[in-house]
């Protein structure tokens, strides 16, 4: 029984150690929303182009993070 929990306590020993894989990048609604506003002004502050500029951001960050991620 002793030898057991020794082995354990090893395992857990070594798996505080052992360097943590990356957590996937979350992209956030505010990122998004930054991120389309960045684009609102770029074009000049133009209206009627919101859906399209959310849809550009969120894709986006999602690759950015996809590919930070690898």
């Amino acid at each position: 029984m002793m030898a057991k929990a020794k082995t354990n306590e090893r395992a857990a020993k070594a798996a505080d150690r052992a360097p943590k894989s990356p957590r996937p990048a979350s992209v956030t609604n505010d990122d998004i929303a930054r991120r389309a506003y960045d684009f609102y002004l770029a074009r000049g502050r133009e209206p009627g182009h919101d859906v399209d500029d959310w849809l550009c951001a969120e894709r986006e960050l999602k690759e950015a993070a996809r590919s930070s991620v690898v």
